[in-house]
């Protein structure tokens, strides 16, 4: 049975309703939904790269769900209804996108990400109080995860020459942050100077992602997963001599993993 907009927006009232409402909703603020909004996105992320789309059904609903909440959350407070960011999102897509509901043209998908980055510059431009309040690094957002915040500051960065123009540069400089990290650490340096290295050495493996044209997070989650296949036969094999990973000396383990993975090729 197809289902409106309308009714989920209903649902939504009625849940943050004073009279008969869920006192759960009723407490929530935009602060304490956030996290579940950026869970969401996850979920359905993770539904897509595993390919399942009853699953991605299921997720794409708990995400507009929190789309909803936040915009009832702001009716409430008179700032805005859910027409309000529709609205807004339509006018958004209309005004970047001149070459599909205007007259201007674009050779490639290319060009027309050059064109859109070009509209965002302008917008940004447009909002800025003052020259020295524009930044091309303005609304790259302090929460995306690290290293795709990390990804979106280069390629800001990179839209206007600041960059190597050849991936020798990359590997030269990823080559130096490796060293200041072992420098740091044959000389006992702190903690935070540590940190502050491998942040560097990070950031630099985040460049060399970008540059071989590869996105960090994708190259991380599929490490990810290897691991824990990986890991997990490891364990298998081991649970089937009556022992864990724990008894089994690095010799052992380190044959194993290499068994494991061997099998998988």
């Amino acid at each position: 049975m197809s289902r409106s907009i309308d009714e989920l927006i209903q649902v939504m009232a009625r849940l943050r309703a004073e009279e008969g409402g869920c006192p759960w909703d009723r407490e929530q603020s935009f602060a304490t939904i956030a996290p579940f909004t950026v869970e969401e996105a996850y979920e359905v992320a993770d539904a897509i790269e595993r390919a399942d789309m009853v699953e991605l059904k299921g997720e794409l609903g708990d995400l507009l769900f929190q789309v909803v909440f936040h915009a009832r959350m702001a009716e409430e407070a008179g700032l805005f209804d859910f027409g309000d960011v529709v609205a807004a999102i339509v006018e958004k897509m209309v005004r970047r996108h001149p070459h599909v509901f205007g007259s201007a043209q674009v050779a490639d998908a290319e060009a027309q990400t050059s064109a859109w980055e070009a509209q965002k510059a302008s917008e940004r431009a447009a909002k800025a109080a003052g020259p020295a309040a524009s930044s091309v690094l303005d609304e790259v957002a302090r929460t995306l995860p690290a290293l795709t915040r990390a990804v979106k500051l280069q390629r800001r960065a990179a839209r206007v020459g600041f960059d190597w123009p050849e991936i020798a540069g990359v590997w030269a400089k990823l080559a130096e942050e490796q060293a200041e990290l072992e420098a740091e650490l044959a000389a006992g340096g702190d903690s935070q100077r540590c940190e502050q290295e491998l942040g560097d050495l990070l950031f630099t493996c985040v460049n060399l992602a970008r540059h071989l044209g590869f996105d960090p997070e994708q190259a991380l989650r599929g490490a990810n997963g290897r691991f824990e296949r990986r890991f997990r036969g490891v364990e298998q094999r081991l649970q089937a001599t009556g022992r864990s990973v724990a008894q089994a000396d690095a010799a052992e383990l380190d044959r194993l993993w290499g068994e494991v993975k061997a099998g998988e090729a």
